[in-house]
């Protein structure tokens, strides 16, 4: 057994420590001492020496396409430009001005002539844009590109708190300020930045380029829906289609440093009513029965119930792929999860982002009762709102939501129909391979790894026309930046624009070239 420990070591420099953490691992779960500990050691030497991330194609075998010259002071402006058309989706339709749009999509053609004169392009469902650049091999599978137009209020009464005015576009301290900056502005002026560049250099694609932006992404994607049903009906099979979702987190769980992140899948998403009917009456003369105490009472079991943390693709694989560049400590945990998994989901569960991942998450959002201090409701009501992991369904979520609420005098109802969540992506195609080459081009050295996206994207409703789907987009962000979006202070650096207009050049004279 020494021997072989010792041939073990020399072969992978880090094993002596490895085998070392092992033993001290092993003593504090209480395996005891002597013979286990020794056979348990070099059992999880061995498994972490060996441990390789299964599913996970590298991107050597592509051939980049250089870096383009970019003027990056160009874009930052063209996104300022972008950012002063209020393309504002209310939660009611009627309050959207839809002059902005028009005025947004006829700066756009003014803004890139090369680009608009390379490709034709279709405004349907109110506002959606489809762009078609053709490509020359017909048997060759397009790509799909994605961004939005439409952007997310800013919320009454905190105007004054930002830095620079919310639809400004201001071009200030090295960055780019106001709503829509990062979401999804950013993206879809550096990809036409992109696209204009190529079409001016004369890049005859050999892959068709369609380009999808959505008028209303921020209140459900009606546009991109009818956008992927007209893209079947013309018999389009993508590639691959990008859009939005995820980007090169600076202080990624694991590695505790910058990773690239592409999204292979995102979560499903449902809200269910919970209603309490009761007799009503006056708060004078309360009953045993309330209604609002039986609300509460099944509010509080549903969200008692939590879904267990679970490690399973593409969480998994995106675990396997960070741990790559993880201390040693890490690596051991996460390649003999048959001992520590406990420990492994414990400590990427430590953050609200982290948890979200590792299972279906409850959040109470609404409720609602009496229409006056002294009135007993005849009926009231609570809005939850489930994001549902991929190993989970909306049947799954309802019979547990069922099964917690047992006898209480409740109903349970969805708001509207559940949205599934999405299926997982290759990350072994062709379409991976590509994307991740731009993607890590972006972050030379940081690990890439697939990733769960726990929001929701337009890009959802684009697999019965691509083979897979990716959200990424190569900005820096860190865990704590991700607050400005739909929030205050939204922004976008220079660097970040840089490097997105870049990856998306590079993206597309790869994949069409």
């Amino acid at each position: 057994m020494r021997a072989y420990r010792s041939t073990l070591a020399l072969a992978h420099p880090t094993l002596g420590q490895t085998i070392r953490m092992g033993r001290a691992m092993l003593k504090k779960l209480g395996l005891g001492l002597g013979s286990a500990v020794l056979v348990g050691a070099g059992v999880i030497a061995v498994r972490t020496a060996t441990f390789a991330v299964g599913g996970v194609a590298d991107a050597r075998d592509v051939n980049l396409a250089p870096a383009p010259v970019i003027d990056t002071a160009r874009a930052a402006k063209n996104i300022g430009d972008a950012i002063r058309f209020q393309t504002i989706s209310h939660q009611d339709p009627a309050q959207n001005d839809a002059a902005e749009w028009a005025k947004l999509q006829s700066w756009m053609q003014i803004t890139y002539p090369a680009a608009h004169s390379a490709m034709s392009r279709d405004v349907i469902a109110g506002g959606t844009l489809i762009y078609t650049w053709p490509g020359s091999d017909a048997a060759a599978k397009p790509i799909i590109l994605m961004a939005h137009q439409d952007v997310v209020p800013v919320t009454p009464g905190t105007e004054k708190d930002w830095k620079h005015a919310p639809f400004g576009g201001e071009v200030a301290e090295n960055a780019v300020w106001g709503r829509g900056a990062v979401d999804d502005k950013g993206a879809l002026i550096s990809l036409f930045e992109g696209l204009e560049l190529l079409a001016k250099q004369g890049f005859k694609p050999k892959r068709s380029i369609y380009i999808v932006s959505g008028h209303d992404e921020e209140v459900g994607g009606t546009g991109a829906q009818a956008a992927a049903d007209v893209l079947a009906r013309r018999g389009v099979k993508a590639l691959f289609t990008l859009d939005e979702g995820s980007a090169i987190i600076t202080d990624a769980p694991i590695v505790n440093g910058p990773a690239v992140l592409i999204g292979v899948a995102e979560k499903g998403y449902a809200t269910l009513k919970v209603t309490a009917n009761a007799k009503g009456g006056h708060s004078s003369m309360p009953p045993k029965e309330i209604g609002t105490v039986n609300l509460a009472k099944a509010v509080i079991a549903i969200h008692a119930n939590q879904f267990p943390y679970k490690i399973a693709p593409p969480v998994s694989e995106m675990l396997g792929g960070l741990s790559q560049k993880g201390d040693v400590m890490t690596r051991v945990a996460v390649a003999n999860q048959w001992l520590f998994a406990k420990m492994v989901k414990s400590k990427f569960a430590a953050s609200p982002s982290g948890a979200a991942m590792l299972q279906t998450t409850i959040a109470p959002t609404m409720l609602e009762g009496s229409p006056k201090e002294n009135v007993l409701p005849q009926s009231a009501n609570a809005l939850i709102n489930f994001r549902i992991a991929p190993w989970d369904t909306s049947k799954t979520v309802l019979e547990r939501a069922q099964q917690s609420v047992k006898n209480l005098p409740v109903t349970l109802a969805w708001v509207k129909p559940p949205r599934e969540p999405t299926a997982i992506s290759s990350s072994l195609s062709q379409g991976w391979k590509l994307v991740r080459s731009a993607a890590e081009a972006e972050a030379p050295g940081a690990p890439v790894a697939p990733f769960l996206v726990v929001g929701g994207t337009d890009s959802r409703y684009f697999y019965t026309v691509s083979d897979d789907v990716y959200r990424f987009n190569p900005i820096k962000l860190s865990t704590q930046d991700t607050a400005m979006i739909h929030g205050t202070n939204e922004h976008i650096s220079f660097e970040s624009i840089e490097r997105m207009v870049r990856f998306f050049t590079r993206l597309i004279a790869t994949a069409a070239g």
